[in-house]
């Protein structure tokens, strides 16, 4: 008779088949016999378990193929093997304002580059500038303008905030329709010849 033990808190036991019901059919043969439905999905033959645990695949194309997907995609040893970052929305946008940093600063042109914003860098790293000693009074960011990333350091600086409400205010008046400022004359015109 089995023994019931008592129950105390939650238990967990793993539902393993019962091994008497596993009969071969022959020797050395790898038809074997299942009684149950249930415990054929959890029979693994002898050969796959060690220990209890799921062994990796005996043929090599499998295991191939199981590696090459757990190896990281680097940019390989002439690059010291730099790996491909996870792309965020943050490092999209620095990665997209490097790209137009032409457009930002009117004093500074740069050579033309690959000038479609959507073919972003695969392997690529983000550093922080340190300043030397040197340069404290001169060039260096105070904690109040240092910024987690190049868009929120343009955002706050305000020579640049002032260039590009200027060049928008530039485009709205050229982009401004010409007949409004023609009957707005014509108007004035004729209310004076009238008096």
């Amino acid at each position: 008779m089995a023994e019931s033990k008592p129950v105390i808190g939650l238990t967990w036991e793993p539902k393993l088949p019962d091994l008497s019901s596993v009969t071969k059919t022959g020797p050395g043969s790898g038809n074997t016999a299942r009684s149950h439905g249930e415990s054929s999905l959890l029979w693994k033959p002898a050969s796959e378990l060690v220990d209890g645990f799921c062994l990796p695949p005996n043929d090599p194309k499998k295991l191939n193929r199981m590696l090459r997907k757990q190896v990281q995609d680097t940019a390989g040893s002439s690059w010291f093997d730099m790996p491909a970052p996870t792309m965020t929305p943050e490092l999209k946008r620095d990665l997209q304002l490097l790209k137009m940093r032409s457009v930002v600063d009117p004093k500074r042109h740069y050579k033309k580059g690959d000038s479609n914003l959507k073919s972003l860098p695969k392997y690529f790293q983000v550093g922080t500038v340190i300043e030397p000693s040197v340069e404290f009074y001169s060039t260096r960011l105070t904690k109040k303008e240092r910024k987690s990333s190049i868009t929120e350091e343009l955002l706050s600086d305000p020579t640049v905030s002032q260039y590009r409400k200027r060049k928008v205010r530039e485009i709205e008046e050229t982009k401004r329709p010409v007949h409004s400022k023609k009957w707005k004359g014509k108007g004035k015109q004729s209310k004076q010849t009238r008096r």
